[in-house]
């Protein structure tokens, strides 16, 4: 095995809980205390090691998306010294100082896992994006690829339908699939643009553009103000607030990190 230095405290467990704990994701499995995903059609297996992970097997192609994956993009280190000076950021940090939000590793995946969470829970979410996965993802030993755009814009509304989705969040996902726009590109322009651009999309809101900022490119100020488990955790926590978009100005320029550990600090309140 390789090793993948991450910064130090990191808690593996805790931050790859995503992937088992709304239920099963057929594309970040969990096997034998460690996780696989395809990456570049090879069954790729991450487990914990010494000042970061092993990934098997590696190459500069597979590191660069378990990099992706683990939020390496994030600055930790400057955010937990923002931390200090908010109450309840202090204290989750101090609880969990090894949390490390993971990143979805590609654009397409992003979009279409948040349409499938559109006014679901996510455990129905998890379920139907696995089901989708395994009927159009290419598997391997153990995960399925994501399906690719291309593979998915030869799909029908129908088949889509068969696997949970509603016929309206199937034709979003289809015109997602075919669209002309370039998710790539996306991050090369500023937050207010990319925001413009997937807004453009039907289907795809100022919530999903916010967690596409937030999840896929990792923006600091990103706020998902439109989400509802943020919204608990800071009324929790900040009863006093009335605005939830304006709340986020609390915590500039780290909005990000903060809604992050904010929902990790209500899950475990």
């Amino acid at each position: 095995m390789a090793l993948i230095a991450v910064p130090q405290p990191y808690d593996f467990d805790t931050s790859l809980d995503r992937f088992t704990f709304w239920g099963v994701d057929r594309a970040n499995v969990w096997h034998d205390g460690g996780l696989h995903r395809v990456i570049a059609g090879r069954d790729v297996r991450i487990t914990e090691a010494p000042g970061g992970v092993d990934a098997e097997p590696l190459d500069s192609a597979i590191e660069a998306t378990v990099r992706k994956l683990l939020g390496l993009e994030f600055d930790l280190e400057a955010f937990h010294a923002f931390a200090q000076g908010e109450e309840v950021l202090a204290a989750t940090v101090e609880r969990f100082p090894g949390f490390r939000p993971p990143l979805a590793p590609d654009p397409f995946e992003a979009l279409v896992s948040s349409i499938t969470a559109q006014q679901v829970s996510l455990h129905a979410a998890f379920a139907v994006r696995s089901r989708f996965v395994d009927r159009f993802g290419e598997p391997a030993e153990l995960a399925v690829a994501f399906p690719t755009r291309e593979l998915v814009a030869l799909a029908t509304e129908e088949e889509l339908m068969s696997l949970g989705f509603s016929r309206r969040k199937a034709e979003y996902v289809l015109g997602l699939a075919r669209a002309d726009l370039d998710l790539g590109g996306l991050a090369a322009l500023s937050d207010a643009e990319v925001k413009t651009r997937l807004t453009a999309l039907r289907g795809i809101g100022e919530w999903s553009a916010d967690w596409f900022l937030a999840r896929y490119l990792a923006r600091p100020e990103a706020w998902p103000a439109g989400d509802l488990g943020l919204r608990k955790a800071v009324l929790a926590f900040y009863p006093e607030a009335n605005d939830i978009r304006a709340a986020g100005a609390r915590f500039h320029p780290f909005q990000n990190l903060s809604a992050h550990f904010l929902l990790l600090a209500l899950r475990y309140r």
